[in-house]
């Protein structure tokens, strides 16, 4: 199979080296029986006419099918490796039950055991792939094969239940039912895919309305899914059924990890988590952040090309070694390869492209020095660093019945995610805002966010959604970065479900990281919420403006207030709130104010 016209085009897009082999053999179909005799089905890229067994393997382990990655698996063949391309169980063709997450470990191995002992073998090895896909090679590491050398994990965590299922407590609800209804048409074909997305607004849309949620799937997308089922039965972050699919403990054997984000993907703080846990423990990391979302094509190209560049370094000893030939003497780079790896010997270890800018910063590590600094919210609307006096508080009131939307920021939906203009939003009576003045030119903010709200409420079954947008001279407001917390009357957990005041105590669903939840004593509460990580560059006469609701629906589930179990709840509870902002209760936001 010679070069195409389309491979030389995607390599230049992606701005990948140049392509070493013209010739490539693809095999279809391999088998591969698991313990339990499923048998999975893989596809094999590699460069023809060299001997296959000086030639690193590339393992993809996929649920979306081996056919639409064909051409990442001609792209990396074309550049000297061997790609293997797994549909896991249950998709396309592989045997057994599809349920998510639960079978990646056991089979992962398997993968690794059964390419070892292939005629082709190398006995080098790395793993690629986004999201999904980060999960499956995630889910090896912690007890990794002696062959796995690199790993590149773009827009993925091995924390996936806090991260695209029940992000600060709350339940991901655009997210789930956008993922559902990829899975459930990809399998009939290019035209059937297409159309099940094309008419998906209406189908998503009922989803996000019914109630109670153990319906909404069918209502979405026809059927009741039991994988989805169990999500929603398990709502507690404490839960021992998400035991099995917590991946990564143990990063301490973890081989040398490439990790690629975006500044909306739904996966970043969760990602920069795993990122800290692997610099603590002395591994081989590296960070990419840039301006997109989860889907982005940009996205895919760059995390090609860093994932390229990072095998070249750990798995041909930094481009020095032409698979068909001999290693050159001392690991050498012949001067055909003139593009360096990034990141070896400890240069540009991060590299963030900001919001509002066009040029890559490398830097040694992340978050990048930054003065935290604290931006207090005011009676009128005013958001300054100047600590509040005395005041009256702001009020708002949250009815699930017409649940605030969500617009813009970290959705797997890529019509809806991303920046976008919150002015309507903004608009409504059941979200307030807190504005600053003009701030100067070149402004940054870029590192770890978090808001601390002094809160009231008629009803502690409830959520606080915080957002910072950059509100622009020409009136438009576009959402930076933003975080929820679903909070609850204490003892709620251990079955408490009628709605109470703060003077039972008051706790949040969410894990340790996501927030903190402190009572004052006098009606109020203290909450913390983490916000997703922020990396912008404002010109001069741009203000932020913090918003602050009881939600943003359907990107989390509304809060329906009864304090009734996730699965089944139907009472609707309006709660009405108070944002405290005077000198005993001064809620701001920490904003990390960076020279960069």
């Amino acid at each position: 199979m010679a070069v195409t016209a389309a491979s030389r085009l995607a390599g230049h897009l992606a701005r990948l080296r140049p392509a070493e082999h013209d010739d490539l053999l693809v095999e279809r179909d391999l088998p591969m029986a698991t313990d339990d005799g499923a048998v999975l089905l893989a596809d094999r890229w590699a460069p023809a006419g060299v001997d296959a067994t000086t030639v690193p393997v590339i393992l993809l382990r996929s649920p979306y099918g081996r056919r639409t990655l064909d051409l990442v698996g001609r792209l990396l063949a074309e550049r000297g490796y061997q790609v293997v391309i797994q549909s896991v169980r249950g998709t396309f063709g592989s045997g057994g039950t599809w349920v998510p997450f639960r079978n990646e470990r056991a089979d992962g191995h398997t993968a690794f055991r059964w390419i070892a002992g292939q005629p082709w073998w190398s006995g080098v090895a790395g793993t690629f792939g986004p999201s999904y896909l980060g999960l499956t090679q995630w889910a090896v590491t912690d007890d990794p094969p002696p062959s796995l050398r690199a790993m590149a994990l773009a827009v993925t965590s091995s924390a996936f239940r806090d991260a695209v299922v029940y992000t600060g407590g709350t339940f991901d609800l655009e997210t789930g039912a956008t993922w559902l209804n990829l899975l459930e048409h990809q399998e009939g074909g290019w035209r059937a895919a297409l159309a099940a997305q094309l008419r998906s607004r209406r189908g998503l849309a009922a989803a996000y309305t019914t109630l109670p949620l153990t319906d909404a799937e069918a209502a979405g997308i026809g059927r009741r899914i039991d994988y989805y089922q169990d999500w929603l039965v398990h709502e507690r972050p404490d839960d021992t059924w998400w035991d099995p699919v917590e991946f990564g403990k143990d990063v301490s054997r973890m081989p040398p990890a490439a990790l690629v984000g975006g500044w909306y993907d739904i996966f970043l703080p969760f990602q920069l988590d795993d990122y800290a846990r692997l610099r603590s423990a002395g591994r081989d990391v590296r960070l990419t952040i840039g301006p997109w979302t989860h889907s982005s094509l940009r996205l895919s190209a760059a995390g090609l090309a860093d994932a390229l560049d990072w095998f070249d370094a750990h798995l041909r000893g930094g481009h020095g070694h032409i698979p068909g030939e001999a290693p050159p003497a001392g690991g050498s780079r012949p001067a055909r390869w003139s593009r360096p790896a990034r990141g070896a010997g400890g240069r540009n270890m991060v590299r963030l492209r900001l919001l509002g800018t066009r040029r890559w910063i490398g830097l040694d590590t992340w978050p990048p020095p930054a003065q935290s600094v604290r931006w207090y919210l005011h009676a009128g609307g005013v958001l300054s660093r100047v600590p509040p006096g005395p005041s009256t508080p702001t009020r708002y009131r949250w009815d699930p019945a017409d649940p605030t939307p969500g617009i813009g920021g970290a959705s797997l939906d890529p019509v809806r995610a991303g920046g976008r203009n919150q002015r309507r939003r903004e608009q409504r009576a059941d979200v307030v805002t807190f504005t600053s003045d003009p701030l100067p030119a070149g402004f940054v903010l870029a590192g770890p966010m978090s808001a601390e709200i002094w809160l009231r409420s008629s009803n502690w079954f409830t959520d606080l959604f915080v957002r910072l947008c950059d509100l622009r001279p020409s009136g438009r407001s576009i959402n930076l970065t933003d975080g929820i917390l679903r909070l609850e009357p204490a003892g709620a957990g251990e079955g408490v479900r009628t709605a109470r005041t703060a003077g039972g105590g008051v706790a949040h669903m969410g894990r340790e990281a996501d927030g903190e939840v402190a009572d004052m004593g006098d009606g109020t509460v203290r909450v913390r919420v983490r916000m997703w990580p922020i990396g912008v560059r404002l010109g001069g006469g741009h203000r932020l403006r913090l918003q602050v609701s009881g939600g943003a629906h359907p990107l989390y589930a509304r809060n329906l207030g009864g304090g009734e179990r996730l699965a089944e709840a139907t009472a609707i509870v309006p709660a009405n709130h108070e944002i405290h902002h005077d000198p005993d209760h001064p809620s701001s936001v920490l904003l990390p104010h960076a020279m960069l």
